[in-house]
């Protein structure tokens, strides 16, 4: 995603440009539901993609307590989408004969005026600039930085889309067109529409986004979760088929006696549930010569903020306007390291207090009183997902 914003701007801003892609598939299908901020879809309107159709409209939140009485609601219009809907416009809109799928790349080397890329398939690509958009694995970042790694956040996320025709006409009228909310203690489990398969937006044929986020100690029940059935343990994150069947099975015990009997039943409704471990990751550099990291290459924030999307639409656009205004590409890249660096790090904070509840461990005062502050329904209602406080 970052990738395709970056690269579309650029064209439009001049630049002839070339998308490398470590997998050799399409990756429609991948990634859940996501917000569609603000500056996401006006950065869609820049590019030319039409944004009116981009997601579902929900202009409600709602929270529910575990015997599944209802007990807050504010209003909070928002688009939802599905990271799949997004790439799909980004995807289509890009050249194919400049899109190169299957092109792991093994090394950089960088000269005054140009730096050579080189690939696993042996190739190279020699250019004036190039951008790192390769997410919280980032090749690119290794390169540049190999002492940066993500940082665990103390808990993951169950996640899954359920097919809107399945859902109980009653569970559907209390849940469906809202974004609704059940807290257990230390934890937070929420819902959402997005759009269906093929991007279908029509009623019956969309989707239904469900995180539960849940604590998990790093060295202990992290460990269990990303082990799969033949006793590997998984770095990162673990392949959903590869999900043992008992780690499944006690979350969907959980699922039975500590949340809401709506989102209960949405539980008992999802087929192969995506394991997330939440990761922190925050860069001092995006800048080194004619190189630069941005999106999650750079800073990963724990989803609460749901801002990863609309930070790399804004990285990209920072980027485009820094070249635009010198030939000189390094000296460019600087200041689109000193203006976005800044707005990385308050969204990596404001994320890391959202979540501070959810942690496994809470180590340090700071950690405790940001727990005591955002784990309050209220708090959980009017901060997840709003990206208000970049502008306050």
């Amino acid at each position: 995603m970052s990738g395709l914003l970056t690269g579309l701007l650029l064209r439009r801003a001049g630049w002839d440009v070339h998308v490398f892609e470590r997998v050799e598939g399409e990756l429609a299908g991948r990634g859940a539901g996501i917000v569609a901020q603000p500056e996401l879809i006006d950065t869609l309107r820049t590019i030319g993609v039409d944004p009116a159709d981009l997601g579902v409209h929900v202009t409600t939140r709602k929270i529910f307590d575990a015997s599944g009485r209802l007990t807050a609601t504010i209003e909070c219009p928002q688009v939802l989408t599905a990271w799949e809907r997004v790439y799909r416009c980004l995807r289509d809109e890009f050249p194919p004969e400049r899109y190169h799928r299957g092109r792991s790349l093994t090394r950089l080397d960088q000269t005054g005026s140009s730096v050579m890329a080189h690939f696993g398939d042996g190739s190279s690509h020699e250019s004036e600039l190039v951008i790192g958009a390769d997410g919280i694995r980032s090749t690119v970042r290794q390169q540049c930085a190999p002492e940066l790694l993500p940082l665990y956040a103390g808990y993951v996320a169950w996640r899954a889309l359920i097919r809107e025709d399945v859902i109980a006409p009653a569970t559907h009228r209390e849940l469906f067109e809202y974004m609704s909310f059940c807290l257990p203690p230390g934890e937070q489990f929420l819902g959402y529409p997005v759009a269906g398969p093929d991007n279908d937006l029509r009623v019956g044929h969309r989707r239904y986004n469900v995180v539960w986020y849940r604590p998990a100690e790093e060295h202990t029940k992290l460990q269990w979760l990303l082990t799969d059935e033949s006793g590997i343990t998984h770095a990162i994150s673990i392949p959903p088929p590869l999900i043992r069947r008992e780690a499944i099975a006690e979350m969907r015990a959980d699922a039975e006696r500590l949340i809401a009997p709506q989102m209960r039943e949405i539980v008992r409704l999802i087929d192969e549930p995506i394991l997330q471990p939440i990761y922190d990751l925050e860069t001092p550099r995006m800048a080194f010569g004619r190189i630069a990291i941005l999106g999650d290459a750079a800073f990963v924030a724990r989803p609460h903020v749901a801002a990863g999307v609309a930070k790399a639409a804004d990285d990209a656009m920072a980027l485009v306007n820094a070249l635009s205004d010198t030939d000189d590409v390094p000296e460019a890249l600087r200041r689109f390291e000193s203006e976005r660096l800044p707005v990385g790090r308050r969204i990596i904070q404001r994320a890391r207090h959202l979540g501070a509840y959810l942690q496994a461990l809470k180590g340090t005062d700071e950690e405790r009183a940001h727990s005591a502050r955002y784990s309050i329904p209220e708090a959980v209602l009017a901060e997840t997902a709003v990206l208000d406080f970049l502008y306050a």
